[in-house]
């Protein structure tokens, strides 16, 4: 089957690069390839104009400013870095977090805590996946250095109150964090009206490249650095800067402020397509929050089929979309997240993502409905426990 006739439907996962911001990046591997800390002659010169460039664009798509952005080699290290710099250089070790955070939040704070390094509270969620803010006010203890809990869940779009819980956490004079890789460059956000101290993003989920991320940290904000070398990034972070990373970052950043508003299309061929399966599919529910939800993404559970059979006899079809989180991919264990939500484990085996984008046409709605009844018909005749 041809590119042309593949329908990419697993935009939470990874999105395309964009040409332009590829483009963007070209000179900076070829022509211009200094090393941003070497100002002393104009190639390094021109890297370091280049790098300051981005940071402005990335900055304006999230309402802080340039000073308050840091690059990272993307979300993954800007968790990992204000988790462990809250708990080794903080007298206070206990985080309060949530049952649904990615495992980039999850797996440092287990790491920590077998070390004797930190405590964390997880906050349970109701069946939408929301976090009760209530829940949050008996959680903060005297002891406790940091809350972070995630703009929307990757698996399901739940949109949490950022906004609220924020504020909750301010009046008690803890730091409050936030990984906001799936909403920026899809939703308006903005770090001063969320209220956050800190705020993780990677480049791949707005149309730039992968490798490249980084963390807001509002003015004021104590953060010792993670990794330790020369003066980069105002001697918040070591390593030589990726300046091509962050030039098509700065750039993708820039042109995801202009498809922002394609979020309410999207959103409503998310419901074409909850609209269309749920009405030729038997036993098939949805997972999150309908209302309050990032628009492309649809998570639905489908009982007697694996997802991952569902996956493969979609991708035959041409339409590529995934189980939940592409960084659990490989387990065999049903999704944490669907868990938490109170999804029972045989039924949360059945589970699928679909995340669109901007490059998404609207006829892919069509497509994805007109073929996972055939799909899901396929796997159930042949399975044993359907029909028992």
């Amino acid at each position: 089957m041809s590119e042309t006739e593949i329908i990419y439907a697993d935009n939470a996962a990874t999105t395309r690069p964009d040409p332009e911001a590829v483009k963007a990046m070209e000179p900076y591997f070829t022509t211009r390839y200094g090393n941003a800390a070497s100002q002393y002659y104009d190639m390094g010169r021109q890297a370091k104009m280049a790098l300051e460039e981005s940071r402005a664009q990335l900055a304006a798509l999230i309402g802080a400013s340039p000073e308050e952005l840091y690059f990272t080699a993307g979300a993954t290290e800007s968790n990992n870095w204000v988790l462990h710099s809250a708990a080794l250089t903080g007298k206070k070790k206990h985080v309060v977090t949530s049952a649904v955070e990615h495992h980039a939040v999850l797996e440092p704070l287990e790491f920590l805590k077998k070390h004797g390094l930190a405590e964390y509270t997880v906050l349970p969620v109701d069946s939408l996946g929301r976090v009760d803010p209530g829940e949050l006010k008996k959680a903060i203890r005297e002891d406790t250095g940091l809350v972070s809990i995630m703009h929307a869940n990757n698996e399901i779009g739940t949109i949490e109150p950022i906004r609220e819980l924020a504020a909750i956490a301010r009046d008690r004079g803890v730091p409050f964090h936030t990984d906001a890789c799936q909403t920026v460059g899809k939703i308006r956000v903005d770090v001063g009206d969320l209220g956050v101290d800190m705020l993780s993003l990677s480049a791949h989920k707005f149309h730039g490249p992968k490798g490249v991320g980084a963390l807001y940290l509002k003015r004021g904000t104590r953060l010792a650095p993670f990794l330790h070398g020369g003066g980069q990034e105002n001697n918040r972070r070591a390593g030589t800067s990726n300046v091509p990373g962050a030039v098509g970052m700065g750039k993708a950043a820039e042109l995801s402020a202009k498809h922002i508003d394609d979020g309410p299309r999207q959103s409503a061929m998310i419901e074409e397509i909850w609209k269309g399966v749920s009405a030729a599919i038997p036993r098939i529910r949805r997972n999150g929050d309908p209302e309050t939800r990032i628009p492309n993404l649809l998570s639905v559970c489908v009982e007697g089929a694996e997802g991952e059979a569902i996956l493969g006899y979609l991708n035959m079809s041409g339409i590529q979309v995934s189980s939940g989180s592409a960084c659990t991919s490989g387990s065999l264990e049903p999704s944490h997240v669907l868990l938490a939500c109170g999804v029972p484990v045989e039924i949360a085996h059945g589970s699928i993502r679909i995340t669109l984008g901007h490059e998404n046409p609207d006829g892919d709605a069509a497509k994805i409905v007109a073929a996972m009844p055939k799909v899901v018909a396929r796997l159930r005749e042949m399975s044993v426990t359907w029909h028992e």
